[in-house]
């Protein structure tokens, strides 16, 4: 009884070492590789961005057709010989132009698509320089994954079929350590909430850096995607001075509000960035430029709910609530937080 009772007494006062004196957490594993660096090429309006990681390399769009040289030459100069994915995110021009041209100089392992036809000659050239590899076209499914290094890919969407080409974009997460890339190709609104709605919380969303989707249109960066993938840094693809007026105002400022730091290739040129598994930082070519949305913004854009239907507006709706019926919002983040819905017919 005595042998238990000085058992029972030294198990306790264990207890309470550990509770007075806990353990040291153990540091955190260190993270495989040398690192995933990204280079968004400034391709004018179009896409082309080049991934490096412990000396693999994936191409994901390739600007457009009369882009061939510059982006061969660029691969060229960052020492590629092959590549272990090519993606083309949709059969658009600006996105395929010039990756026949990559196809015809380096060796791929893989090549994905979101569709193995598509009626434009530079896509049948894009097919026809697939096959002379020996290779053909791959359509990834939601959730498929592969590995660039110590770097994993998981496809994303698109989730549904679609007729816009732009809305077929694959989407790819791009994840280094606790570092994470999204990459949208030019997934319009409707294609954005097809997927959150299909994966839901099954992900992780946060992302440090956003590919914004079609070259910063108002097709694209809803309120509720930017809502829950909540980047910190968006890289914009545009060209200087495009027909499009892209990047729009619309999407602006719901990265303005949403706090997001904007680099875009048509004032820095070519932007890279480098990701060390903890942090991402960047470089970029024309050093006399700088980022937009340095200063922190104030998330100004106002909502107004109804109190009764618990729905939320923008100022500009036909269905906004009386005045003795409304709720003001400084932020979409408030409003859902509050409890409140997206109105369907004036927030995306």
């Amino acid at each position: 009884m005595k042998k238990k009772l000085i058992t029972l007494l030294t198990a306790l006062l264990l207890v309470l070492l550990g509770i007075l004196f806990p353990k040291e957490e153990e540091p955190s594993a260190p993270i495989s590789g040398n690192g995933l660096t990204v280079h968004f090429i400034d391709v004018g309006q179009a896409d082309c961005a080049l991934l490096e990681c412990d000396g693999e390399y994936m191409i994901v769009d390739g600007g457009n057709v009369d882009d061939s040289q510059l982006v061969v030459s660029y691969l060229k100069q960052m020492g590629v010989q092959t590549l272990s994915a090519v993606v083309c995110s949709h059969a658009h021009e600006d996105h395929v132009g010039g990756l026949p041209a990559v196809l015809s100089v380096f060796d791929a392992k893989a090549v994905y698509s979101p569709v193995t036809e598509y009626s434009s000659k530079v896509f049948k050239d894009f097919v026809q320089k697939t096959a002379d590899q020996g290779l053909s076209l791959t359509v990834p499914k939601p959730g498929d994954q592969f590995r660039l290094g110590s770097t994993t890919v998981t496809v994303l969407g698109p989730v549904a079929e679609y007729d816009e080409p732009n809305n077929t974009s694959i989407i790819l997460k791009v994840s280094y350590g606790e570092n994470d890339f999204l990459f949208t190709g030019d997934m319009e609104t409707s294609a954005e909430a097809d997927m959150l709605d299909y994966w839901g919380d099954a992900i992780e969303w946060d992302v440090e850096v956003l590919k914004v989707g079609h070259h910063g249109s108002d097709t694209s960066s809803g309120y509720r995607f930017l809502y829950y993938t909540d980047p910190e840094y968006g890289v914009i693809s545009v060209g200087e001075g495009n027909s499009y007026n892209h990047p729009n105002e619309a999407p602006m400022s719901k990265l303005r509000d949403a706090e997001v730091v904007v680099l875009r290739t048509d004032h820095l040129g070519h932007v890279i960035a480098t990701a060390d598994g903890k942090e991402v930082s960047f470089t970029w070519e024309n050093q006399k430029a700088a980022p937009e949305n340095l200063e922190p913004g104030d998330g100004s854009t106002p909502f107004f709910g109804n109190k009764k239907s618990k729905t939320f507006h923008d100022a500009a709706c036909r269905n906004l609530p009386a005045e003795d019926n409304r709720a003001e919002f400084a932020g979409y983040g408030e409003a859902i937080a509050a409890g409140y819905k997206p109105c369907g017919s004036c927030i995306d």
